[in-house]
């Protein structure tokens, strides 16, 4: 029985190879060793500001391998982290930090400006600069293990922040459990070890860290930390991926569409890639099926999930051959998750037929930190369940199982809209654009003051809206059809690497 994370890491790479680099950021490389000394320095320092315990500590760091000794740290010392954007406009940092509350923070001397203007406590900072890392005489074992023994696997691991529809980012607070569930499975299915390198690109605010940390602490993998800045740049971060024999990655799927349109993987043999897990938005097959002719040897695998379940909670191991215009599958659900897809009358949807998908198992989140009100809204009773409390997630997505009891993805409850009188999934009209040939990534937007729907893409060349029209015409009945058409040289991007619809909408 495992009741916290930080066993992953004791049991794991710490007992069986403490002189293993763990972790590689830049010129700079950590053996699980010292990933050890620098956690528990940390967990130290934190016990010297505050005895508190189960509560969020906020790390505002840029992605590094403080970032990470940070987080043990805070596990450490028997409470939760909560890592935020050091970009983060100056009006969501002072939100975000109202919503936690009186929250120490962890940061360096380079943001505390930034943090005192949001309305951070000057007394509530906890410099990186003054923490005596590589001194093992400023903590005790004992005293820590003691912290550790008392936390029990629902209480909270970390806060991870997502948009929310009234400007105030949630809180979502993920418990030790839903983690550990999701790791040990993930670990399992997909074999992975300790010979594995992780190449990490998310940022760490983001859940993709999650499974990147405690599969790199529980099975001895390296964890290479990207840096930051090669995202934009393709084919250097390829360079990268060869330069370091990287063999896992786990990727929002908007990078590895730029990768298929600049024909990159003809030119870069990234054959030491044999597991690719990829998530967040859909994948376009016919970009897919690129990466799949490229990298032949390497498993593909499709997760979804909101940040509300731990990590994700459904999958599809791309293993039979797809056209270029079908869809892709989410799936199944992973272990111990169980999905319920319900009709509008609260029914269980039958086969093809649509409706939200909703979660059940202990891969839940807790809830939103100090928000009861929208709480209550999403996680609600299940309406099946009459004998005893049992709470699901309404995710707002639309899905469908087909003949195969795969899971399908449609689109965001939100994303569907009603025009010209019919009930239309903007995802739909995305999907059939993203089969034509010269169309290399696509969204589409509802323009609800001039009713009309956008299609924003990216080509080669200027496309004819009346080209558009004719090709999509083939597969969408005429009410679907775009009336606007924009060409952009590419699609803005939010900081998790996704498309940032909202910034379309506003350039309207």
């Amino acid at each position: 029985m495992q009741n916290n994370v930080l066993e992953y890491f004791e049991r794991g790479a710490l007992a069986l190879m403490p002189e293993k680099i763990g972790i590689l950021d830049g010129d700079k490389s950590y053996t699980f060793s010292d990933i050890n000394i620098y956690a528990k320095a940390y967990a130290a320092a934190i016990l010297s500001h505050t005895q508190l315990y189960g509560q969020p500590i906020v790390v505002f760091l840029p992605k590094c391998a403080e970032t990470v000794f940070a987080n043990l740290g805070i596990l450490y010392s028997g409470n939760c982290y909560a890592n935020f954007d050091v970009k983060s406009p100056p009006e969501r940092l002072k939100a975000t930090l109202r919503k936690l509350g009186e929250a120490l923070i962890i940061t360096s001397a380079d943001f505390i400006s930034a943090l005192i203007a949001a309305g951070a406590s000057e007394e509530k900072i906890l410099l990186v600069e003054s923490i005596g890392k590589g001194n093992e005489s400023v903590w005790s074992d004992a005293a820590l293990q003691a912290r550790v023994s008392s936390v029990i696997d629902t209480d909270p691991l970390c806060i991870i922040h997502t948009s929310g529809s009234t400007g105030v980012p949630k809180g979502v607070a993920l418990n030790h459990r839903s983690t550990i569930d999701f790791v040990d499975w993930a670990c399992e299915q997909f074999s992975l070890n300790g010979s594995d390198i992780i190449g990490s690109l998310s940022p760490f605010y983001f859940d993709i860290y999650t499974l990147e940390l405690y599969f790199c602490l529980a099975k001895g993998a390296t964890l290479c930390i990207i840096p930051e800045q090669l995202a934009i740049f393709p084919s250097k971060l390829l360079d990268y991926l060869i330069g370091h024999s990287v063999s896992f990655i786990f990727w929002v799927p908007t990078i590895m569409v730029n990768i298929a349109n600049l024909d990159l993987l003809a030119k870069k043999n990234i054959c030491s890639v044999r597991k690719i897990l990829f998530a967040g938005e859909v994948f376009p097959v016919k970009h897919l099926n690129y990466w799949r002719r490229n990298v032949p040897e390497a498993i593909f695998v499709n997760l979804y999930g909101p940040i509300e379940a731990a990590v994700d909670c459904t999958y599809f191991v791309v293993d039979r051959e797809m056209r270029d215009d079908e869809k892709l599958p989410i799936g199944f659900p992973c272990r111990n998750s169980d999905i319920l897809i319900f009709t509008d009358a609260n029914q269980l949807a039958g086969i093809n037929e649509h409706g939200e998908l909703c979660i059940r198992g202990s891969s839940l989140a807790l809830g939103y930190w100090n928000d009861s009100e929208r709480t209550s809204k999403a996680f609600v009773q299940n309406p099946l369940q009459a004998h005893y409390p049992e709470i699901i997630y309404k995710t707002g997505d639309i899905v469908y199982r087909n003949e195969h009891g795969e899971i399908m993805f449609v689109g965001r409850k939100d994303h569907q809209i009603k025009h010209s009188g019919y009930r239309i999934e903007l995802g739909e009209i995305e999907h059939a654009a993203l089969a034509m040939e010269e169309i290399s990534n696509a969204c589409v937007i509802y323009d609800s003051l001039h009713k009309e729907i956008v299609l924003h893409y990216e080509s080669a060349r200027e496309i004819a809206p009346g080209e558009i029209r004719y090709q999509l015409g083939l597969t969408l009945p005429k009410y679907m059809l775009p009336s606007r058409f924009k060409r952009l040289v590419e699609m803005p991007k939010n900081p998790n690497g996704k498309i940032d619809r909202m910034a379309l909408l506003e350039n309207q």
